[in-house]
């Protein structure tokens, strides 16, 4: 069969766009491509505007947290580096509630469980003895969704050790042995320890919840012992991965002190005997309402020690219990209670203030010899009339003819009177202000009290209240206040401002601030300084102040005993102040003690003087001043008259600023005594009941029988010292006309 030709077909053409198609597509092409380029712009337009905004969206949607991480406080060191005050770590037990009580599927029986709670309170109640099942039960339960629940708070980590340890516990394979316990969490904090207890709760102060400091150093110096909390941020990423950032803390600074630890054990170890020597002596009470101590370097106005009575327990602030019975407490209202201890918390050396007394007949003195109006010596027959008013001497018979150093010795109101009014009201005036009475001394410690409304002035005083603050009535102090002043009368006439820090360093300590010396003014010319240092040098060798001699020291100080309040009361602030040695000295020591709890007729200034006595005892060796004395005995009775000791012979300089007695005058002679006028000393002065000195008072210079100074005494009887020479006891006749009434004044808030 003939083969059957194909015939060649037609080729197909390819299918061709349209002009219409062509359009569509290059419409759609457009399109897509405009789209394209306006989401480019607006991603742009995002990333570069408004990028943080749209950041911070996305982050609060994902899972986000932010922990505080808290500073550490600065610590509180003595002048010799000894931790007086420091922050530790604690930590809160914190559960997550929601977290131990997350329902998982359990593959097994198909259910939903709560598998981490039965694990993790079996964990804490092992970890941790006094927790128990019902209060873990009840968080739970009651706290159901919170994230944070405080279970135990501050706890040491010798106390969370076993739990860490239970929780992070990995098997052989690095497998969690317990990874069913979750949910809790320790949250750290710092907590403030005291490691001396009650040791120096004065001037230290303590802290609360939150870092804030009340009263004392950690009060005032607050802002510089805190420091900055940091953070930490962390957020779970698109990877579900954990993302953090951490801010570290910066801690606080750490103050480091001019107190001396072991110099204020001494004191408060002192004070406490004799609270409890004298206690229910007279009535049932500790042996005074208030005893307080200052110890300080009066060459810089650092302050070695302070303390008073009224110590507390820096770990528990709050406890009355050392003070009050558990029946009185319970019967407190809380106002009451709180009363309680802000009395307690208060620091009677700067808060409180009084009527000085004699420890101010120095100031005095120190007027009538910077003015020049001074005597070769001054009558005393026992009572000046002023203003209506019998102002009594010490001594009711009169101490006879007195030179200026025998009225510090035997310490005479009709002498220093005497000097007030020959002075003068305004220049008296004017000294009281450059002494700084009346003036805060602005030391580094809150609540120093004011006294410009319990001070006279040259506008509202007279007579007789120009004659009373001669010898320290009628006019109130601090007692920071005092010694400051009193330090620029020993030290050459430099006043220099007290203070307690010596310097503040860093967590790396670096020192941020030094604080050196500061001299606020010049008080008394050096002359001056000179011839008021061999007075009280006398003073205490052979007048008032014999009590406080410390044997193979050479020591200068005087005494003090001022009625307070209601004269008809009798009620009396007895004190003394005292420095060592004389030529230079390197220690000052101030007493002051607030209605003792003794009998009427021994309200005397020895109770200050044996105190003194006690206190430079133990720190004189300590701070390793050398003794620059002989001693004839061993019961350590100084020998008097030290030959050579620069600035305290007998009779060392005394009118206008010195005059030819100067240091180093042999012992017996006395400059002032020219004319023949004033009885040498070892003499009965005129006046004073017999021309041989009393039985038992052979010798002593200027102390016939019943020497003693100020206010007190039976009325119409003048108190008898034990012994004549050594006490300084009240005078009479002292009139009540303080300023604006009262005995304090109000603490600088």
């Amino acid at each position: 069969m003939a083969e059957r030709k194909r015939r060649p077909g037609k080729k197909k053409e390819p299918a061709k766009f349209s002009r219409r198609m062509k359009k569509k597509l290059l419409v759609m092409f457009s399109g897509v491509m405009a789209m394209l380029f306006a989401l480019i712009g607006r991603l742009t337009y995002i990333e570069q505007v408004k990028g943080e905004e749209y950041e911070k969206q996305v982050l609060s949607q994902q899972g986000y947290e932010s922990q505080s991480i808290p500073f550490q406080r600065g610590e509180i060191l003595d002048s010799k580096g000894t931790v007086l005050a420091s922050s530790v770590d604690v930590y809160n037990v914190i559960l997550d509630c929601k977290l131990i009580n997350e329902e998982t599927y359990d593959l097994e029986t198909r259910k939903k469980v709560k598998k981490y709670v039965e694990p993790t309170v079996e964990a804490l109640l092992q970890c941790f003895p006094d927790v128990t099942e019902e209060e873990v039960m009840a968080a739970l339960t009651e706290k159901a969704d919170s994230r944070y629940f405080v279970l135990r708070k501050k706890l040491h980590y010798e106390e969370i050790r076993e739990f860490q340890e239970l929780e992070s516990k990995v098997d052989k394979k690095g497998k969690k042995v317990n990874p069913n316990v979750q949910g809790v969490w320790f949250e750290k904090e710092y907590q403030r320890e005291y490691p001396y207890g009650n040791l120096a709760s004065k001037v230290l102060g303590f802290t609360t919840s939150g870092n804030e400091g009340i009263g004392g150093l950690e009060d005032y110096y607050n802002g510089t012992l805190n420091g900055i909390n940091g953070r930490q941020y962390g957020f779970l990423n698109s990877d579900n991965n954990f993302e953090k950032t951490i801010k570290d803390p910066v801690n606080g600074k750490t103050l480091i002190l001019t107190l001396d630890l072991n110099i204020q054990k001494i004191i408060q170890e002192r004070i406490a005997e004799f609270q409890e020597e004298h206690r229910d002596e007279e009535h049932e009470d500790t042996g005074s309402s208030q005893t307080g101590v200052i110890v300080m370097n009066p060459q810089n106005g650092e302050i070695l020690a302070m303390s008073d009575s009224l110590v507390y327990d820096l770990n528990n602030p709050r406890d009355l219990s050392l003070y009050y019975t558990e029946e009185e407490i319970n019967g407190f209202s809380e106002k009451q209670q709180l009363d309680k201890l802000n009395e307690i918390w208060q620091n009677y050396c700067i808060t409180y203030t009084y009527e000085p007394g004699s420890t101010t007949k120095p100031f005095t003195v120190a007027t009538a010899l910077e003015t020049g109006k001074t005597r070769e010596w001054y009558d005393c027959d026992g009572m000046e009339k002023i203003g209506g008013h019998e102002i009594h001497c010490v001594l009711r018979s009169g101490h006879g003819p007195q030179t200026m150093e025998q009225s510090l010795m035997n310490s005479c109101n009709d002498a220093v009177m005497a000097m007030a009014f020959e002075v003068g009201k305004e220049a008296f005036y004017k000294y009281q202000n450059i002494f700084n009475f009346g003036l805060r001394t602005n030391i580094d410690l809150p609540g120093e009290a004011r006294t410009d409304t319990l001070i006279y002035t040259v506008d509202n005083t007279n007579d007789t209240s120009l004659a009373t603050n001669a010898f320290g009535q009628n006019f109130n102090v601090t007692m920071v206040q005092l010694a400051s002043s009193f330090s620029s009368l020993i030290n050459g006439g430099y006043y220099y401002q007290p203070h307690l820090v010596k310097k503040i360093v860093d967590d790396n300590g670096n020192t941020v601030q030094s604080f050196e010396k500061t001299v606020l003014k010049q008080t008394v010319s050096g002359q001056t300084s000179d011839t008021i240092k061999g007075y009280l040098y006398k003073t205490v060798s052979e007048g008032t102040g014999k009590s406080a001699k410390v044997a193979g020291y050479s020591m200068g100080g005087k005494t003090g005993t001022a009625q307070k309040g209601n004269r008809d009361d009798k009620k009396y602030v007895v004190s003394f102040i005292g420095f060592a040695p004389v030529e230079n000295p390197e220690v000052l020591v101030y007493v002051v003690i607030d209605e003792a709890n003794v009998a009427l007729e021994k309200q005397s200034s020895a109770l200050a003087t044996e105190l003194a006595k006690r206190i430079f005892t133990d720190i004189l060796p300590y701070m390793n001043i050398f003794q620059d004395e002989e001693t004839e005995n061993p019961e350590g009775e100084s020998q008097e008259g030290n030959e050579g000791e620069p600035g305290t012979s007998e009779g060392t300089g005394t009118e206008e600023g010195g005059t030819e007695g100067e240091p180093g005058t042999p012992e017996g002679e006395n400059p002032e005594e020219t004319g023949g006028e004033n009885p040498p000393e070892g003499e009965n002065p005129e006046g004073t009941g017999g021309e041989n000195p009393p039985e038992g008072n052979e010798g002593e210079p200027g102390t016939p029988e019943g020497t003693g100074t100020e206010e007190g005494g039976t009325e119409g009887e003048p108190v008898q010292p034990e012994h004549p020479g050594g006490d300084e006891y009240p005078s009479e006749g002292v009139p009540e006309a303080m300023p604006e009434g009262g005995d304090e004044a109000p603490a600088e808030e």
